[in-house]
């Protein structure tokens, strides 16, 4: 005789409410763990540069920075790709397509400050490059995920 009793999660077939959270938590979920590994490999990646030499100094202050600060970035930046890609899941007809077109396009304008900084050519190639691997992980990640989630 077993004791446990089993309990089930009825939803209401009109609202889909049970099916819509459940995408959004799945999201999430996938963003999150995207977010660790982006910030894993962004940290990685810079503490090579600096093992190679690179000096992440900014021009302006002087000041270097330091390898917590390029993992606290990427992860605050990878949450509002979630939040972004949330919001597409909830209010758009074609949530992945926009969410690219949107993720590739701000990754671009993203590249443009490290242009403008004036620092050595090894730095602004550093950060160029530490651009674009959060971006590996994040953007596939999450429209993959919007993809799966729609159909």
């Amino acid at each position: 005789m077993n004791s446990m009793k089993d309990t089930e999660v009825v939803a209401d077939p009109a609202s889909g409410r049970t099916s819509r959270t459940h995408r959004f938590r799945g999201l999430a979920g996938t963003g999150f763990i995207a977010t660790l590994a982006a910030m894993t490999a962004t940290t990685l990646a810079a503490a090579l540069a600096l093992a190679v030499g690179v000096d992440f100094e900014v021009p302006d202050g002087g000041e270097t920075i330091p390898l917590s600060g390029f993992a606290v970035v990427t992860g605050f930046f990878s949450v509002v790709g979630i939040v972004m890609a949330l919001a597409l899941l909830r209010w758009s007809d074609h949530p992945a397509k926009r969410f690219m077109w949107t993720a590739v396009s701000l990754t671009a304008i993203s590249l443009v400050p490290p242009l403008l900084s004036g620092a050595n050519t090894a730095t602004t190639t550093a950060l160029l490059g530490l651009h674009l691997v959060p971006a590996t992980v994040m953007i596939p990640t999450l429209a993959r995920s919007l993809r799966t989630r729609t159909d």
